[in-house]
């Protein structure tokens, strides 16, 4: 089944919910950047949970960046959404592989790191980005996003994201969901969030048996009446082109441009999420220069 966001509230409207699906893309991410799988699993959860949150900012243009800075081995996990939850991303390190848990799983939070921070950009297209940075919990990414949304957007959050990695490296599945009290929601509410939470079990296995995002919301939101608002297909789509690369190269100004024509002669740069390679000669860097 296609990767896709399914939204939805409760009947009574104390609880709305997204969920997705994003086996597909996560795979391309592995392909793209040939990452082992505590790298798959730490770049896919964060690709996940950047689709879902880039999806509710729906304003034209718009776009999400989640950073995540742990201190661990992988480096930088970051992650860029736009506003309809396509979504594009890289770990620094890729080819990281430490030690299973003892529980047989793979270690994300030691991959990621313990000690560093969590950094949501909201790019609205207004004067200046929406910047919020918070201490990791644990590096595990899923209660970090959740630790985010209550800490910076006061917003009661449970978020659970799993990729399972298949005995060839490949993506078997991926996925998560977000779930988030609105205003008014009583003890309650909470409960049977909880406990919904607590009776579906691990993401990954819910949907290695059915990857249909809505049967998954359905079933970790068991003790509600659902109204689905929505849903949206997603992909992992980067929007670099030599156009923009060109862009980039005359934004270094007339002096870099000048230096590099004369140490270098012409430049290769490849796109960190896509790794598509750009050949820039020198008759190309000269004629950036004449546009200057």
């Amino acid at each position: 089944m296609a990767d896709r966001i399914v939204r939805a509230i409760s009947t009574d409207g104390m609880v709305q919910a997204a969920a997705i699906c994003s086996r597909d893309l996560t795979e391309r991410a592995r392909q793209i950047h040939k990452t082992l799988p505590v790298a798959t699993a730490a770049l896919g959860r964060t690709l996940a949970a950047a689709s879902m949150m880039g999806n509710a900012l729906k304003s034209d243009g718009a776009s999400l960046t989640l950073q995540f800075k742990g201190g661990g081995p992988l480096g930088t996990v970051l992650a860029v959404s736009d506003n309809e939850g396509n979504v594009r991303g890289y770990v620094t390190n890729p080819h990281v592989d430490i030690p299973l848990r003892k529980d047989g799983k793979l270690d994300v939070g030691t991959a990621v790191g313990h000690e560093g921070t969590l950094t949501v950009i909201k790019d609205l297209h207004m004067k200046e980005p929406y910047v919020g940075t918070i201490d990791l919990l644990g590096g595990e990414i899923a209660e970090d996003v959740a630790g985010y949304f209550v800490e910076s957007e006061q917003i009661p959050t449970a978020c659970a994201l799993g990729v399972l990695v298949d005995r060839d490296q490949s993506v078997k599945a991926a996925g998560g969901y977000l779930i988030q009290l609105l205003p008014g929601a009583a003890e309650d509410t909470i409960a049977k969030v909880e406990g919904g939470i607590m009776a579906a079990g691990a993401v990954s296995a819910i949907l290695e048996k059915n990857d249909d995002p809505e049967a998954m919301l359905r079933t970790v939101m068991s003790d509600f009446d659902l109204k689905i608002l929505e849903t949206c297909p997603v992909e992992y789509r980067c929007y670099c082109s030599r156009e923009r690369v060109e862009r980039a190269l005359i934004s270094l100004g007339r002096t870099e441009l000048e230096q590099m024509l004369s140490e270098q002669g012409g430049c290769q740069l490849t796109c960190q999420f896509c790794d598509a390679v750009y050949e820039f000669t020198a008759e190309d860097i000269q004629r950036l220069l004449k546009n200057l």
